[in-house]
This record gives structure tokens, sequence and C-alpha cells, in this order.
């Protein structure tokens, strides 16, 4: 006798439909439930519902616009990014609650009428037709415990979705949805999506990218286009041809839509001005969203300027740059490396906080101390001269003088030993003071006092403290301090510190819009000052207009010097690069300040003619030979000519050309090469000269 079965059961019904059989009937179960607890029970959960789940969200840096500079990956390495829908394409939230849930905007967290749609299609044909969960019940799920897909983890989706609908506004679970939905392996959100495989915010999206982003989290892990982009364009075509069929879309839009490629390749999440995101995320942890001053379509523009220029300089070197609103100190752009991941030159350090030797970019502050004091004006006379202060002797860059000129001169074409001189009368302390009451950090060696050599680069100082002081010349002489933050979307007022004078100050301004431009470029638009550090280690190149600062450094990170890296030819290009990428055409410096002297050399008071020289100076006068004077015999051999007056050091010239100098006596030797007529001058250090004219027999 054969074991026969009853006619109305097949012979085995695999595990699969008898899931999907208990789902349903769950989800059945489920709805009979809630109908069975009725509003009072509705009204229970909602009630004594917990409050609403605090989501993390990866950290992000915004600029000043809020546009997108560097986020940052959670602990486990998701990128989360907050959203809202006012973050997105209008197109897309409709997109999503038409393919979602229709009735979201009616529903309570729990949609009745769907879950028993989703029931009764699972019943008829043996599988999952539609889930019938909400868009509040998917993120209960998100916000749950991973659990597996049973009845009891549907009936705790349920009651989650109820008290999210209790605490929470349609919006703001929209939010939610649109910040936890996954989009494959560590993608999160809508955001994160959009950046990752097209690039850009969600706010903007063709048709063909708002389906897929529509598609992608049905089955995030099997439809993502960068491992699976045949399933995801047919996923994104499912989605396409469902709206058309509703009637949200035309024929036309969704034949283009189809049309278009679906992305490949994951692309990197923007990484703008990195090591300020770093030091603001660091300064203030708290914080889920950083707002900047920063203007992101500026920074990354520079970021490009100062890579491309870097690398053609050679291995090994780097650059930093800062931009700065003269008005608010805001900073606009950040560069604070060449590549920031780029190991060889060092990408991951901050170079814009790096202390360096600031070469000559301090002398304009000696001489707007000058200006100040009314001991100098640009039109004063100046020696350029050898001299001697202590057992310290400087020399030009190019080792030859000028002789003398006017103070603007010596500015704009960077001579040391007038700087000097300048500062030995102003002081270096006070020098040090005022940069130090501005704001500015000096760097001395560890009980050393500021001196003289410190007005050519004997000290040191940061790319963000020689922007804001230069920013204080632009500024009429007042100085605030660099602002990175924007709270609430206003700057708050930076602390003022009077640097210079204002008078002083455009005084500076005037002689720096002098200073010879660099090879193919434009001068007399920008004032700026260039500085190469003792030793080519360190190349700068600092400038402004009438709306804005630029500070450019140039060398190597570790601080090896680099043969022939001037200021000049290494950091001017680039300044000069930068500010034809912010601005098209320079803004004026603005006209003269009350209290301005506008005169030529020879209408100024006479103490400031020459610097240097008063009336109660002793003249410099050769004593002896007289003036026609006859030397002949042994006296020929070596004539000894002595001189009274004058300051140190002398210098003796023959027919113009020098022959001698003494540092400490006023006697000077000199040999006649032959018979004949000399004339012989001897000068001072200040310029006092006197001549006289001998015969050699």
């Amino acid at each position: 006798m054969s074991a026969t079965q009853p006619s109305g059961r097949s012979p085995a019904v695999p595990a699969r439909r008898r899931r999907l059989r208990r789902v349903a009937a769950g989800l059945v179960l489920g709805v009979a439930m809630l109908a069975g607890v009725g509003f009072a029970g509705l009204s229970y959960v909602r009630a004594n519902a917990p409050p609403a789940p605090q989501v993390k969200v990866s950290t992000e840096v915004v600029d000043r616009e809020g546009r997108l500079l560097r986020p940052f990956a959670l602990p486990d390495g998701r990128w989360r990014l907050a959203a809202t829908a006012e973050d997105v394409d209008p197109r897309l939230i409709t997109m999503i609650l038409a393919y979602e849930d229709r009735r979201f905007q009616q529903h309570g967290g729990v949609d009745a009428l769907a879950l028993l749609r989703a029931a009764g299609q699972a019943a008829g044909s043996r599988r999952v037709v539609s889930g019938g969960s909400t868009l509040t019940m998917q993120v209960a799920r998100l916000t749950l415990p991973p659990r597996p897909r049973t009845l009891a983890a549907k009936l705790a989706q349920m009651r989650r979705a109820l008290e999210l609908e209790a605490h929470l506004s349609k919006p703001e679970i929209l939010g939610l949805y649109l910040t936890l939905a996954p989009y494959g392996g560590n993608i999160e959100g809508v955001r994160a999506a959009a950046l990752t495989y097209f690039g850009k915010e969600p706010r903007r999206l063709t048709l063909g990218e708002a389906a897929l982003l529509v598609a992608l989290p049905q089955a995030p892990e099997t439809r993502r286009p960068d491992r699976f982009p045949a399933r995801a364009r047919a996923a994104r075509d499912r989605v396409l041809d469902r709206l058309l069929s509703q009637g949200l879309l035309v024929a036309d839009e969704v034949r283009v839509a189809k049309a278009e490629p679906v992305p490949t390749a994951r692309r990197p999440l923007p990484q703008l001005a990195p090591h300020l995101a770093e030091q603001m995320v660091a300064e203030r942890p708290d914080l889920s969203r950083h707002l900047s001053t920063l203007d992101a379509p500026l920074q990354e523009k520079l970021e490009e300027l100062v890579r491309e220029r870097t690398r053609a300089l050679g291995r090994g070197l780097s650059s930093a740059m800062v931009v700065m609103d003269n008005d608010s100190a805001e900073v606009r752009a950040y560069v604070a490396s060449a590549d920031f991941l780029d190991k060889e030159r060092a990408g991951a350090v901050d170079l814009a906080r790096a202390v360096r030797s600031p070469g000559s970019t301090l002398k304009p502050f000696i001489y707007a101390l000058a200006f100040e004091d009314g001991i100098a004006h640009p039109e004063t006379l100046i020696e350029d001269r050898p001299a001697r202060f202590g057992g310290w002797r400087p020399e030009n860059f190019d080792r030859s003088f000028q002789g003398t000129l006017s103070v603007r001169k010596a500015l704009q074409l960077s001579l040391n030993v007038p700087a000097v001189r300048l500062l030995d009368a102003v002081g270096p302390q006070r020098l040090a003071t005022r940069l130090q009451q501005a704001g500015a950090r000096l760097e001395l060696p560890p009980g050393a006092a500021p001196a003289l050599p410190m007005g050519l680069g004997g000290v040191g100082i940061r790319l963000v403290d020689l922007t804001m002081l230069y920013g204080a010349l632009a500024r009429g002489g007042e100085a605030h301090p660099l602002v990175f933050r924007r709270e609430g979307g206003a700057v708050s007022a930076p602390r003022r510190s009077r640097l210079v004078d204002q008078v002083a100050a455009w005084y500076v301004g005037q002689c720096l819009l002098g200073t010879p431009a660099p090879e193919n470029a434009l001068g007399g638009r920008i004032a700026f000052k260039t500085g190469t550090s003792y030793g080519y280690r360190d190349s700068w190149a600092m400038g402004f207009d009438g709306r804005r600062t630029v500070g450019v450094w140039v060398g190597r990170p570790d601080g090896q010097a680099v043969p022939d890296l001037t200021g000049r030819a290494a950091a001017a290009p680039l300044l000069f690069d930068a500010f034809a990428r912010i601005v098209r055409t320079p803004a004026g410096l603005g006209p003269a300040p009350r209290g301005t002297v506008m005169a030529a050399n020879a209408r100024l008071p006479v103490p400031q003619r020459h610097f240097g020289r008063t009336r109660q100076e002793q003249p410099l006068q050769v004593v002896y030979p007289p003036d026609g004077a006859r030397v002949s015999g042994a006296e020929a051999e070596t004539l000894a000519l002595k001189v009274d007056g004058g300051t140190f050091p002398l210098t003796l010239l023959m027919d113009g050309r020098p022959v001698a100098q003494v540092e400490d006596r006023r006697t000077l030797f000199w040999t006649p090469q032959g018979r004949g007529f000399a004339r012989l001058t001897v000068i001072d250090a200040v310029g006092l000269s006197d001549s006289v004219t001998v015969r050699v027999e």
C-alpha cells in the first residue's frame, strides 16, 4: 500500500515559501493588532515613546556659503553626511516619496493599507511583491540594531515608527532617511552618495542621477554602480518606468534619462583646505559642522595653482599661501602645502604656521616706524654705503652699494644698509614690541633680545602672522587677528590694535606699489615685498591691494637650503599669479589720509631732507695735504691724508675709484701709481665729502 498525502498539500513546501507565508501572516497579524489596539493604544505608544534617536553624522567643514570643504569619516569608517530636504533637488524628493511611500504625509508612521496590500500580494503570489514599509518604518529599521527579517523585527520597526512620529515632524523624518539610507559599502545618505558617484551635491541632479539614488537603497550592495553597473542601470530604469506609469514623468525625458551613463567608479570626497579643516575640528570637537570664512571656489583654484607652480620649481620643495580680506580680516583661502597627499614634499605639514626666517619682509615695518617718528619721509635721502654697527657690517644681497638715494627707492630695492640704519634709529626692541602687540608671534633664540639683524631676517615668524601684519598696512595701520571661523553665520568683531599710524602705513603702501615687478608681470598694481632668508632656505612674497592681502612662502619643509631660491624668482611669480586668479583688476590703495606730506626732497623740513645729517654735525674736511699741493721725492711713495670730522667709516677715492677705507681713525694712506694730477676725495658714512687735487712730481 503506497503512502499518499492529502491532495490539498504539496509534497514539499520550500523553506523560502514557508518564510514568506509567515511574513505575510505576520503582516496581517500586525495590522490586526494595530487595528485592535485602536486609538487608545496608539496614544499610549506615543505618550510613552522614548526620545528620538541621536544620529551620529560625519563632521563637516564648510566654506562661508555652506559649500563642503572637507568631511571626516565616522570612527567606523562610514561616510554619513547630514541632509535635509532643503539640501536635495526637489524632484528627487518627489521621486522618493512616489516610489517608497506615496501616503507619507497622511499616515502616522504605519500605513495599514500598504501592509494589507503587501500581505495579500505575498500570500497570493507566494513572493514578496512589496514590503509595505513606510518611509518612517525604514528610518526606524536604520536606527535599530540589525536583526533578521522576522515578525518580531517587523513589529519592533512598527513600534519605533510610531515613536518617531510622536517626536519628529515629517520633514525631520524625511531628513533622517536622506541621512541614513544605505548606498553601498561605507556610503550612507543621499549627500555622500551624490558626491561619491557624481562628484556633486544633490541640489541639482539629472533625472537619471536622481532615479539611481532612488533605486540604490533597495539593494545597496548588489546594485552598487562601481561593482555592478549593469544591475544599477536596470534598477534605475525600473524606477523611471514606474514613475512614468504613475504619470510623474513623460516618455521623452525618461528616454533621455535612460541614455545617461551610470558611474562605474567612486569619486573621492572633497578635501579642500585639509590642514585648516583638521585644526578647526581639533579646536571644537563638539561640533559636527564647522562654518569657515573660506571661499571654496577660490580655495580650489589656488590649491591647483600652488600645486602646479611648486612642482615646476623642483623636487622636495613646497609652498604655502594665505589670502585675507582687508576689511574683515577673514581668511578667504588657506593653502598650507603644495599637496596634502605628497609625502615627498611633507604635504601633511601645515607650512602656513611653520616658524621660518622672514628675510627682508620685515623691512616695511622698520620704514613705517621711521615715518611715524618723523625721522624720515619717502623722499628723504639716505646713504647706502658700507657701515659698521658694533662688530657687524651688513651687506646688500648683491654685495654692491647704491650710494645716496631716496628712502622710497631704498625700500623698493630692499637695500640692507639703509634698513639697518633706520632700525638702529627706531630701535629693534620697539619694532619687536609693535609687531607682538599687533598679534604676531616672534621666535628668538632662548635668552636673546631683539637686535639689529632681525631687520634682515634674524627672527622666526609664521606666514599667517606675516599676512596679518601686511593686512594691517593695507588697512591703514590697524591690525586685526586673522579670522577663520564664522559663528552662527556671522563673524565676531576681532580685537584691533594699532600697528603704525595711518600716514605711515600709506607711505609704505605707496613705496611698495613701485617695487619692480617680476618678469612677465605688470607692475604698479599691487604693493608687494619679497624676502629671502640667509642661506636660501625661505623665499617670500607679500602683497596687497585695496581689498585683499596675499602671503606666499616657498622652500623646503625640512629647512634645507635651496641654491638660488629667492623671493623674487620663486615666490613673487606665485603671488602675481594668485592675484590674477583672484581678480581681473586689483583694487586701488585709497587716497592719502589727512596729515600726509606730498613734497619733493627740497621742500621737506631740513632734518628730513637727509637721514643722519643735522645742522650740528661737524663737516668733513681734508686738512692735509692742502688743495693744489705738490708732492715729490720720498713723500710721494706713501701719502698720508689727514681728515677732520665726518662719520666712520671713511672712504678714500682717487679720481672716483675707491682706494682705501678706515674704520676708526682719521688718517688714510695713498700710494701714487705715477706722476701727474690726482683728485682725492674722502666720503664718510652719511655721505659728507671733501676733495683736494694734488700733483705728483
